[in-house]
């Protein structure tokens, strides 16, 4: 069963995208499929020295040959989907799940103007969770129900399925990180629905018994967007003297920053089955790892830390992140 789930661990921009790259150019994988909430998650590549940000699209884009789906468990904004597929010019290999619901500008406008959503929790103000309120209470329209989008609808679970049953390589995207899960994350600073593993198979219409395996990516530090408590938070001024201060991709605001915490990554590793963990940003925290391509090669503080962390959650560290790129990777997978 060549298919392989990619999950964040922390609190969402942990690095997915650069992960989900590497391995649909290594693996040539035949579909990348997203998964996971909907366009409140940005997901950046630097490929070829260009910098794309995605909210909708599978940031499998890189391989020409990789077909990219939306399952129907995921919300889709059509102006933000219909924009990348002519950014990146892939109108011919991508498609969405007829029943994956649409957000319309009236969630969008009621996430924005919620003193409790926007000024409380911290939101996106993208619509996501209005629009998972309506889909629950099924009223919302589904991408089914719009022209627009007729040239793209595809049974994504059957394609999924039918790729697994040919041996074909299928990349599973998920969206934000565990700790934002509606169910496992710091509620009620929490996405609107669950986003581990388990929940982003059922996304894209993988059974449990499809999975070949569960990748947990995790950064070298933590970060998160929004409301919400995180341990051993750094200042502003102490992130930016490190080199961790960020920018969320889709809102752009600061992200607050704090030290890898090995007990949200253990947890992490229980709650989302992990069998792998991908470390990002490896060079931005330790000296001389930019651009290394062995293990051998990195300096010690580096080494023991991944061995830190393979020893504290038991499971390996199959990837490491030693620079922006798509391919700034040291790839330990057997």
């Amino acid at each position: 069963m060549p298919s392989i789930i990619i999950v964040g661990g922390f609190y969402g921009d942990e690095g997915k995208g650069k992960i989900v790259s590497y391995i649909a150019e290594k693996d040539d994988s035949s579909i990348a499929v997203r998964g996971g909430v909907g366009p409140n998650a940005g997901h950046s590549i630097v490929w070829h020295g260009r910098t794309f940000r995605l909210r909708m699209l599978p940031s499998a884009f890189v391989n020409p040959k990789t077909q990219l789906l939306i399952g129907p468990g995921v919300l889709v904004n059509p102006d933000v989907f219909l924009k990348e597929v002519k950014e990146l010019g892939v109108g011919d290999r991508c498609g969405l799940d007829p029943l994956c619901a649409i957000i319309e500008q009236k969630h969008i406008d009621l996430d924005r103007g919620s003193d409790h959503l926007r000024g409380k929790i911290g939101t996106t103000g993208t619509g996501t969770g209005p629009c998972n309120v309506d889909r629950v209470n099924r009223i919302v329209r589904l991408a089914r129900d719009l022209p627009e989008l007729n040239d793209y609808v595809t049974d994504v679970p059957l394609a999924v399925n039918r790729a697994l049953e040919k041996g074909e390589n299928v990349l599973v995207e998920g969206t934000q990180g565990t700790y934002l899960s509606l169910f496992h994350g710091s509620y009620p600073f929490v996405t609107s629905k669950d986003v581990t593993a388990s929940s982003i198979a059922a996304d894209v219409g993988l059974g449990p018994t499809n999975i070949d395996k569960v990748l947990t990516v995790f950064k070298a530090y933590v970060t998160r967007v929004g409301a919400g408590y995180l341990k051993d938070e750094l200042s502003p001024e102490e992130a930016a003297r490190r080199g961790w201060a960020e920018y969320g991709t889709v809102t752009g605001r600061q992200r607050r920053a704090a030290p890898f915490d090995y007990d949200l990554a253990k947890r992490a590793v229980m709650l989302n089955g992990a069998t792998e963990i991908a470390l990002t940003k490896m060079d931005i925290v330790y000296n001389d790892v930019k651009g290394v391509t062995t293990f051998e090669a990195l300096p010690p503080a580096a080494k023991a830390f991944i061995e830190k962390v393979e020893a504290e959650t038991g499971v390996p560290v199959t990837l490491i992140g030693t620079g922006p790129g798509v391919n700034e990777v040291i790839d330990r997978r057997i």
